[in-house]
């Protein structure tokens, strides 16, 4: 069965960093292009970021530019999110999925087939 599974979520303080994981099971993630979504409430799902299989291309959303880096180990099966300089307005269920599609380059925005159930990702004071 395929399955991605989020972690890492949780509550931090403004300006603070989180690490989030995103570990596939009952397949390899290494043909596969990784992105990660995040949806706050009342709001529309948001692509933030995404990594394509061959690594040669990672792209981020602009509110994300510059405090957050998405990478992958492929001996882990892992694809990980790390975010620094939080702020509120990053307050959401963040969200993986994995695809297919652009193995050599990938936008943030594209959706694929696989999704994650979610983690929690809170900044507050």
């Amino acid at each position: 069965q395929l399955q991605l599974v989020e972690s890492g979520g949780g509550l931090v303080q403004p300006g603070g960093s989180l690490r989030l994981s995103c570990a596939a099971s009952g397949f390899s993630l290494d043909y596969y292009t990784i992105g990660w979504f995040r949806q706050a409430p009342g709001k529309e799902r948001e692509g933030v970021s995404c990594i394509s299989a061959s690594e040669h291309s990672a792209s981020y959303a602009d509110s994300v530019k510059g405090r957050f880096t998405i990478s992958r180990d492929n001996a882990k099966n892992t694809v990980y999110l790390q975010m620094n300089s939080l702020k509120p307005e990053d307050t959401a269920v963040y969200y993986c999925t994995a695809g297919l599609l652009g193995y050599y380059s990938c936008s943030p925005t594209t959706e694929y087939d696989y999704w994650g159930q979610g983690t929690q990702v809170t900044v507050s004071s």
